[in-house]
């Protein structure tokens, strides 16, 4: 296994991960729980944003600029469903 497809199968432990905290907090009955549980889920987010910038500084994570034009006909698709 080479260190591209190890930290891509990071990132998605990581992702995943971070669901179950975020359900964990919303749904958590009590505070010392719920402070827990946001602990928790800072320090994977970090450990997310930390990792997406590894991969992106040895270019594979590729980021996509998105043109204006692209972006406006979108939110005028998203505000004529409402």
């Amino acid at each position: 296994m080479n260190d591209r497809l190890m930290m891509e199968n990071y990132l998605l432990v990581l992702k995943s991960t971070v669901e179950v905290f975020v359900h964990g907090t919303l749904e958590s009955s009590n505070n010392k729980m719920r402070t827990s549980l946001k602990n928790g889920l800072d320090t994977i987010m970090s450990s997310q944003a930390k990792t997406y910038d590894l991969m992106a500084s040895f270019g594979w994570y590729p980021v996509n600029n998105v043109k204006k034009e692209i972006i406006q006909e979108t939110l005028i698709k998203i505000e004529n469903q409402n």
